[in-house]
């Protein structure tokens, strides 16, 4: 399903078929490298039924960018979107492909009258989080983990 065109080769589409979540592992695997390849499509489909939706940019049929998201519910916040992934090949960076992904599930939650969007962002990822705060996000809270 394409969703934008941005130009004659650059589109923004939903990842649903098996050959579009497919050509989003390259760009996954950087920011995930525990992913495993052949374990990648079922993983996908897997979260997709659990709300998961995987957006992309195809560029000259390769994905350059990608972004994961699903709509949750907290007490402390309410309904929103929470951003999973964002991630873009190392080539491509700079280019403003990750702040057109953002832009466009900023919309998707416009349209769905949800009023916040929010994210967990690794402490080293500094040119990410330059993005995020250029895009208007604020550092509301840490993220803790407990591995069992």
């Amino acid at each position: 399903m394409t969703i934008t065109s941005f130009g004659e080769n650059m589109v923004i589409k939903e990842a649903v078929s098996d050959h579009e979540i497919t050509l989003c592992w390259e760009v996954m695997k950087l920011l995930r490298p525990h992913l495993v390849r052949e374990e990648f499509l079922f993983t996908i489909k897997e979260m997709q039924s659990e709300g998961y939706r995987l957006v992309f940019i195809e560029k000259d049929n390769r994905a350059v960018s990608a972004i994961g998201f699903r709509y949750l519910q907290f007490l402390f916040n309410g309904k929103h979107i929470y951003i999973d992934d964002l991630s873009t090949l190392l080539e491509c960076r700079g280019k403003g492909y990750g702040g057109i992904l953002l832009e466009h599930v900023h919309s998707i939650a416009r349209e769905e009258g949800y009023t916040t969007v929010t994210l967990d962002s690794g402490f080293g990822r500094h040119d990410a989080h330059r993005l995020y705060l250029n895009q208007g996000y604020k550092m509301s809270s840490l993220h803790f983990t407990l591995e069992l």
